[in-house]
């Protein structure tokens, strides 16, 4: 898993303008909603280091993009104990909550 500052955590900081503190186990479906909103990341991108994500594995999704599939009905499971709690600035517990999966 891997996180903004990549620390095994959704952490966020100067320069994440993204807001990366929701740790998701991405799904195909929420891989096809990210690719349909223009960020590609099954795709690797060798240039940045990037493998390509596959259902289930664990990344550190912005939090305005879980909060928009969860509005379209495909959010990802949220692992709640990697989540930053900045994530309850956008997103409510309960929502979290909902999504939650047991490590």
């Amino acid at each position: 898993m891997t996180g903004f500052s990549r620390n095994g955590c959704c952490d966020s900081g100067a320069g994440d303008s993204g807001i990366h503190v929701v740790c998701a186990a991405v799904t195909a479906e929420f891989l096809a909603f990210s690719a349909s909103r223009g960020n590609d990341l099954a795709t690797p991108a060798p240039h940045f280091g990037f493998a390509g994500l596959r259902p289930g594995d664990r990344w550190c999704l912005c939090v305005e993009r879980w909060q928009e599939a969860l509005g379209a009905g495909v959010a990802p499971p949220v692992i709640l104990e990697a989540t930053h709690i900045s994530a309850l600035e956008f997103v409510s517990l309960e929502e979290l909550q909902a999504h939650a999966v047991e490590v």
